[in-house]
This record gives C-alpha cells, structure tokens and sequence, in this order.
C-alpha cells in the first residue's frame, strides 16, 4: 500500500506515558487511523498535552480517543480532571425533574469534552446507549435508564455538551448491550431475543438518534434470531438495519478486536487482521485493537500486517467512504488550553450544574 493510503482504519494503543520508537513506527504506518488512550498513559495533565502534542506532530490527521463516560469508567480523573458521575445519575434526576436534568446532562457533556480537549484529545467513546435491564455486569450503572425514551433524550443532551465543546461521539453498543448478563471483555454474550423485540426496545434510541450521532460502536453479543455473528461483525446490523433502516450516516468502530466476544468467528479463533477484516466487510469504518503493546505489541504489527496483505489479495475492500467518515470525527475548531478553561464563562457555568 502506498503512504496515503485511501483508508486507515486501524485504531491502536501504547503502552506508557510518552511513545517509543514502536510506537512512532505504527502510528505512522499508512493503515493506522486513530490511537486510544488508557488511565496507563496518564501522568498529569501537562505529561497527557505533551503526550498528545507529539501524536498529532508525526500525524496531524490522527484522532486520539479515550474512554472517558463518567462514573467508573473515566481514564483521567486526577490534577484537575472533573469526577464525573455515572449515566444512572442523570437518569434517576429525571424520574424527580426531567428538564433540570437534561440541563444536567448537557453540562456533563460540556465539562467532559472540554477538559479532554484542552488537553489534546479528540473523541470520547460516549455516550453508552444500553438500556439498564438491571442483570448486566459489565453495564450497569453506565446506562442511563431502563426506557429507551428517557435514554435518547439524555443521550441527545450530553451530545448537544460534547458538540458545543467541539467534540465529536461515540454511541454505544449498538443494538443494545443492556439485556445479556455476559461480559464481552471475557464471554461472548447471546441475546435471544427476537430482531422485533430488540427494534422496539434496545434499539430504539439508535433509530431516534440516527440523525445526531457522528459515530457508534456495535456490541461484541450475538443474537441467534438475526444473524449468527456478533453484531459488530454482521453486515445485517450494520448495513441493513443501522445504515439501510435508520438511515445512520457517522462512522462505526468496532469494539475491541482483543476481547473474547470478537475471537471466535467463523468456526474457530480469527487472527486480528482476520477478525478486522471481518468488520471492515460487515460495514465497520474502524477497528480498534486495544492493550497488545504492553508486551511489545507483536499482535498490532501483525494486524497491519495482516490486514494490508488482506488487501492486496482482495479478501478487504476499504469503502471509499469510510476515511471521509473518520475525519470527519476531528475537531473542526481549537480547543481552549486549560488555563483558558478556567476562566471560560460556558465551562464554569456547566461546572455548576453537574448533577
């Protein structure tokens, strides 16, 4: 492959605070289209602005993402980082106010993607858009609410706080990660449940939200009665359903190709490049592969290895729109440097109105 190749869809990691010599390798291989960031890779604020002023150097058009939704699952939450709380929060100051807490919401939005952004990052893979059935271990308290009604409007008002700090989202996990007990980090979840049944109630705020989301990330869970691969590997939800009957116009990323709920495929346990190639077909624009450089990160060089040999024998075909998708994720406006942020009257006023 050429060095601008027509897509990058791979989204890697590293391992530690500031890159090595690897990882300036991978983040400039031609196939590589966006990094993710872990709580390992973060020092203070000044090291993570340094860290992410020398990405965007060696790649300018690099997106650098982070899982950062609130509650327990935010990567940065010391040297002036906001504890952000949990989705379940808003979602219980509904059921007493509903207005106030759609103001809540929106501020949440506000404070989390301003903070990321003064500090160099793009995207956070947010907000989660499962419905809180009350039996999932690796949900739970990240779900807003057990309606999906309540769930689109809050999601809607934390994405209007992210968009008005200029950062782009991430819906997730689509079509609904809320109902299986399993984790998919270490089981591959079955949801039984009928496509009518889960097109009425878990999917429902993809559909409302169709028009709003720039991105969503599709749920390593199988459900038997619409397909036999997990969604994030299905062309079934991804073209026909989330593109061909929401009309979903953003970027899909799959989840992450490492965990259990993505590796037994086709019969059998996928190499990465196989397993992504797998996602790229079935409509995904990115792939992320998250934690293999802690070991000097053989397994991401075999995924951009791999997964420009599946190119050149014609086994992935990248979608000509999938790299306008991707960029279209990158900030269009500067981000205000933290100690402007400090005295911005829009972040001190959605300061105030955290739940």
């Amino acid at each position: 492959m050429n060095a601008h190749a027509p897509h990058a869809p791979v989204v890697l990691d590293i391992a530690g605070t500031v890159l090595t010599a690897a990882d300036q390798r991978r983040i400039q291989h031609p196939l590589t289209g966006g990094l993710i960031l872990f709580a390992r890779n973060f020092e203070s604020r000044l090291q993570l602005t340094e860290l992410t002023a020398s990405i965007k150097q060696l790649r300018p058009d690099l997106l650098i993402a982070v899982d950062h939704e609130g509650g327990r699952v935010q990567r940065f939450r010391t040297d002036g980082f906001t504890a952000l709380p949990a989705m379940r929060v808003l979602g219980e100051q509904w059921m007493h106010d509903a207005l106030t807490a759609t103001d809540s919401a929106t501020a949440l939005g506000t404070v989390l993607a301003s903070e990321l952004r003064a500090c160099g990052v793009d995207l956070s893979f947010a907000p989660v858009l499962d419905l809180d059935h009350g039996g999932s271990t690796v949900i739970g308290e990240r779900a807003f609410h057990r309606d999906p009604r309540v769930t689109a409007v809050l999601a809607q008002a934390v994405i209007h706080g992210l968009l008005r700090a200029g950062m782009a989202h991430c819906g997730k996990h689509f079509p609904g990660h809320g109902y299986v007990k399993a984790d998919s980090h270490v089981a591959v979840p079955v949801d039984k449940r009928s496509l009518k049944a889960i097109l009425a109630d878990d999917a429902r705020p993809y559909e409302w939200l169709s028009a709003t989301l720039t991105a969503v990330m599709p749920a390593h869970v199988i459900y038997p009665k619409v397909d036999s691969h997990p969604a994030g590997f299905s062309e079934r939800w991804l073209k026909e359903i989330l593109r061909g009957q929401f009309g979903f116009t953003g970027a899909i990323f799959s989840d992450d190709l490492s965990m259990e709920g993505a590796r037994h495929l086709e019969g059998g346990d996928l190499s990465y490049s196989e397993a992504a190639a797998l996602a790229l077909n079935a409509g995904c624009d990115l792939v992320l592969l998250c934690n293999q450089t802690l070991d000097g990160g053989a397994a991401v060089d075999g995924l951009l290895a791999g997964l420009e040999d599946q190119a050149e024998r014609g086994h992935w075909h990248p979608d000509p729109d999938s790299e306008q998708r991707r960029l279209a994720l990158l900030p269009q406006t500067p981000p205000l440097t933290w100690d402007e942020l400090m005295h911005d009257a829009v972040y001190q006023r959605a300061l105030e109105r955290l739940p």
